[in-house]
């Protein structure tokens, strides 16, 4: 038949079929014929063949999940718009810590909603990161200069787990033996119920301060509210002296004073640090974020220069590459979570790079000047709102205001709510009797017009004149001040750094952050094949709702009335994440996979103390485990134990029996990571969820290799009690830099009591309580994993997961001749990942200082790859992690890569190339150092940049030679010059 004739046939399905997974071939990397090649290498005939010798049979779903069918990009994006519609953006004036804000145009478009920014990973490799490393670094400048602290990192979670990250950090470099801290009556609810959560499992009390309580009693901190609930803007300069006086004459040692704080009203507000503050935590979603239902924003603490090397989180430093130049890079790493494990201080992971790099940038683009006059713009609106209610015979409750006012409603407050609501306006209820209005850099003058008229109807007053053009109540000019005291009027200037100050233009921003990206190595340019992390496609039609304004200008505490499409969102991912999953039940709340982990520790915990066995509190974990697991469970207050692996890398069971026979009465609860962290299937899996539960524990299984379980086999169908997911892995939340990301705890019915609650909701005690600030947590990047389910649908979820598996099984079995796979099954495959094993390569050259497996890591990035993961879980091993997404050719590329650098290894092993000068050791190589005029390396300057032929003609620059981890340490500096 022509080509001319077959057009003009109606093929019926085509046309009807409305439920075609067309995204599929989108999603996944490979052609059919790639397929058909690479299982033919393999020696198999099918996927399906390949699955049966790879995942356990006794754990093999024999059902189809109940799923929805897949539908098309198109589809999907207008089926979730529907949901979106049922969100109601009503003018927000709640405040307590979220804001409607502008996010510039440029930032908006080249940052929030750009590959280059949101498909990054987290910058552990620092020659490739050198842009988000700089960005992040004028984030931390940022939040030092405006808090008048030495010290900040790059980002925490939100600001009520940086208030509990602070709080636990006070305790920790306190020698005082007081368990108390003291926390003020004003500090946002939200605050307040984290706080909790974290105190109780490490026998922290919290005591509320009324009023002086805290200078007459023993503590080791105190939690202040700057400015308060309520608004109020105290002066607490003294009182902060006061307390530490009376706190070391108490307990010998002066108590540390934390100071919740809002980082836009510190651009005319004196600081936290110039007020005696030791610590400063908050928020930066006003820099740029829009609300977005509670999340994703970056939160921030920033601390004296003697609490430093005890922060919680991320520190990025300056430090100097090999060519003497400036570089910058995460510092002090050994105080990572996956590093220090059982003795963590914090299981901080993903931070919220992402959010704080938006942040940054809308300081740098708005500049100290810029900053200051949207901060006085903000609390001119409120002080005009204020003189325009004390002309109606208002007073207000707090006497001193930035941003919000705090009305006496004389018994109308609930009709003034109403008639609110009525004109599309929120309002805050405070103390169940007055209403909080909170302005912000959205308020115009006829939004304090239109208020002070609801006001005036409300409360039977007369309307004060207006001036028509401005809307605002018309002021004589002796009246026209700042509801703020003299004494807290910001006299210190800030943000003088030059980077402040040169990019004030679009064209110039524009500019600076693509120079910025173009640093960087991004899954926009090139595969990144971390074992344990699934840098999988995030795929355009996913990212796109996420801006919507349906999702982002929704304030979380909002009435649920206007939140309807968060709520069938917050449904329907349950209903379909249980179903993948085979759990009960299903929290989305936690902000991140170790805030999951954290929660269904808990969950396990409270279960325990509910069935009166709360002695149990041994938690048993392998040593192969990932480095969150035992500092999750030493948060939860768990004691913990290590378990042995075997040759093979699987758990030892029989030390596993030892153990659970030694410790049966205590013991709570047995966390592993299934597929291992090793990267293999254990046959003995279900063994041991049976052997577990005979002594009465639970089994926790990590989610964070689900990308090898989708569609093949559940953890709650096969014994695991609880998990957590890591959505920004299986479920293509971007990694953005280091986050945002999403944890959901999912648990088996009887656990189901003790998921995560909110202040904002009404759920049975048994809850362990609040988990992260807002209700939903990091709800604004929910749709992403919503959309690629809903395009997926059940046979494209499954399929993915075999593509990942054959993926992978196909490098390892094509390096094998050079870097041979360390762990594999009885078959001699692995699951969705493998472990290269490069220890032996130190000996062959040279010993000591011969080729390590960092230098391979580096050498990659010369032939334009993010390296796989370093080290982990096995030092001097190599962890690779292809998943699903990515084509033959990229694949291949890779493989071609790791060749080319074994040959170049040989070369060393042989003797061509000195043990410390050759490309490895000296890689990776920048542009400057080939063009130098005295090249004096035993290799040529073709071979540095151009190892395989391709190169030529697409070639990653790295901005900075290798990076200088010990000096960095050593000389820290962690804001900009």
């Amino acid at each position: 038949m022509s080509l001319s004739n077959e057009s003009q046939l109606i093929n019926f399905d085509d046309i009807f079929n409305q439920n075609s997974p067309e995204f599929l071939p989108r999603h996944i990397g490979l052609t059919s014929a790639d397929e058909e090649k690479m299982l033919q290498f393999l020696g198999v005939n099918s996927l399906e063949e390949l699955m049966s010798q790879i995942v356990p049979s006794n754990i093999r779903l024999t059902q189809k999940m109940q799923l929805p069918e897949a539908l098309s990009e198109a589809q999907a994006l207008e089926e979730l718009k529907a949901i979106a519609s049922q969100n109601k953006i009503f003018k927000s004036f709640i405040g307590q810590g979220y804001y409607n804000c502008h996010t510039p145009g440029v930032i908006l478009r080249n940052i929030l909603e750009n590959p280059a920014w949101y498909t990054a990973y987290t910058p552990y490799q620092a020659e490739i990161s050198q842009g988000r490393l700089e960005a992040l670094i004028n984030f931390q400048t940022l939040i030092t200069e405006l808090t008048a602290l030495p010290m900040a990192g790059a980002s925490l979670l939100d600001e009520a787990t940086a208030a509990a990250e602070a709080m636990t950090l006070a305790k920790r470099s306190s020698s005082s033996k007081s368990n108390v801290i003291y926390v003020a009556d004003d500090v946002y609810p939200q605050t307040l119920a984290v706080l909790q959560t974290r105190a109780q499992p490490l026998g922290l009390e919290i005591k509320i301060c009324t009023g002086d309580e805290a200078l007459n009693n023993e503590s080791f901190a105190v939690i202040l509210q700057y400015p308060s609930l309520n608004g109020e803007v105290r002066d607490y300069q003294e009182w902060i002296a006061q307390y530490k006086s009376q706190s070391k004459k108490i307990t010998g040692c002066a108590g540390s004073v934390i100071m919740a704080t809002d980082l836009l009203a510190l651009c005319i507000l004196k600081p936290p640090g110039e007020l005696g503050a030791d610590i400063a935590i908050g928020t930066t979603q006003r820099f740029g974020m829009p609300m977005c239902n509670g999340g994703p924003h970056a939160a921030f603490l920033a601390c004296s220069d003697a609490l430093k090397r005890s922060m919680p989180g991320r520190l990025v430093g300056a430090s100097k590459d090999a060519q003497g130049n400036l570089a910058y890079r995460l510092a002090l790493q050994t105080r990572e979570q996956h590093i220090r494990r059982e003795k963590a201080t914090s299981n901080i992971c993903t931070a919220q790079v992402l959010p704080a790099v938006v942040a940054s940038m809308y300081a740098v683009y708005h500049g100290p000047q810029g900053l200051r006059k949207i901060a006085k713009r903000i609390a001119s609106f409120s002080s005009l709102f204020r003189i325009g209610l004390q002309s109606m015979g208002i007073t207000c409750e707090n006497q001193y205001g930035f941003d919000t006012v705090c009305i006496p409603s004389q018994t109308k407050t609930h009709d003034i709510m109403r008639m609110g609501l009525h004109q599309e306006y929120n309002f805050r209820i405070f103390n169940d009797a007055s209403i909080c209005i909170s302005f912000d850099e959205t308020t115009t003058g006829h939004d304090v017009g239109h208020l002070l008229a609801l006001f005036a109807q409300g409360l039977g007053k007369a309307i004060p004149q207006l001036n028509p053009h401005t809307g605002c109540p018309v002021v004589a000019a002796e009246q026209l001040q700042l509801a703020l005291p003299s004494t807290l009027i910001r006299t210190t200037s800030y943000l003088q750094q030059k980077v402040f100050h040169s990019h004030h233009s679009e064209t110039a921003m524009l500019r600076y952050i693509r120079s910025l990206s173009d640093k960087d190595l991004a899954l926009d340019r090139c595969m990144i094949a971390l074992g344990s992390c699934t840098m999988k496609l995030n795929a355009t039609s996913e990212m796109i709702p996420m801006t919507w304004p349906e999702f982002a200008h929704i304030h979380p505490f909002a009435p649920a009335s206007q939140r309807k499409g968060y709520a069938l969102l917050d449904q329907q991912l349950q209903k379909w994440l249980c179903a993948i999953t085979g759990y009960a039940g299903i929290s989305l709340q936690p902000n991140a996979g170790s805030q999951g982990e954290y929660a269904g520790l808990l969950a396990v915990k409270e279960f325990h103390k509910a069935k009166g066995q709360a002695h149990r509190t041994i938690c048993l974990i392998p040593s192969s485990a990932h480095g969150t697991n035992p500092a999750s469970a030493q948060m939860a207050g768990l004691q913990v134990v290590v378990t042995a692996c075997d040759a093979k890398g699987n758990i030892d069971m029989q030390d596993l029996k030892a153990k659970c026979e030694q410790y049966s009465e205590q013991l709570a609860v047995v966390m592993i990571t299934y597929p291992s962290t090793h990267g293999v299937f254990e046959t003995e899996v279900k063994a041991l969820c049976d052997l577990v539960h005979s002594h009465g524990a639970k089994v926790y299984i990590d989610g964070a290799n689900m990308n090898a379980l989708v569609g093949l086999a559940a953890p709650g169908q096969f014994g695991g009690d609880v998990s957590h997911l890591n959505l920004h892995k299986t479920f293509c939340i971007p990694h953005g830099g280091g986050g945002p990301g999403v944890g959901p705890v999912c648990v088996a019915a009887d656990l189901v009591a003790y998921l995560p609650s909110h202040s904002d909701e009404h759920r049975a005690r048994t809850s362990v309580g609040a988990i992260s600030a807002a209700p939903l947590g990091n709800a604004a990047v929910l749709p992403i994993s919503w959309m690629y389910i809903r395009m997926m649908g059940a046979q494209g979820l499954t399929k993915a997961t075999q593509v990942a598996i054959l993926n992978a099984n196909y490098i390892s079995r094509r390096l094998q001749d050079y870097f041979p796979t360390l762990y594999k099954n009885d078959k001699a495959w692995v699951a969705h990942e493998c472990i290269l094993d490069l220890r032996p390569l130190k000996e062959s050259t040279g010993g000591a200082n011969g080729i390590s497996a960092e230098d391979v890591a580096k050498r990659l990035i010369d032939f334009g790859f993010h390296a796989p993961t370093l080290s982990f879980p096995v030092a001097g091993t190599l962890m690779v992690e292809p998943t699903e997404s990515e084509p033959l050719h990229e694949i291949d590329r890779f493989i071609n890569a790791m060749i080319a650098i074994r040959q170049e290894i040989a070369m060393v092993e042989e003797g061509t190339w000195p043990a410390n000068n050759n490309p490895l050791k000296n890689a990776p190589h920048t542009a400057a150092c080939l063009l130098s005029a005295d090249w004096s390396a035993p290799y040529s300057a073709e071979q540095a940049a151009f190892p395989l032929p391709e190169l030529k003609a697409n070639k990653y620059w790295s901005p900075v030679a290798r990076v200088d981890n010990v000096y960095g340490d050593r000389n820290l500096f962690c804001s900009c010059e």
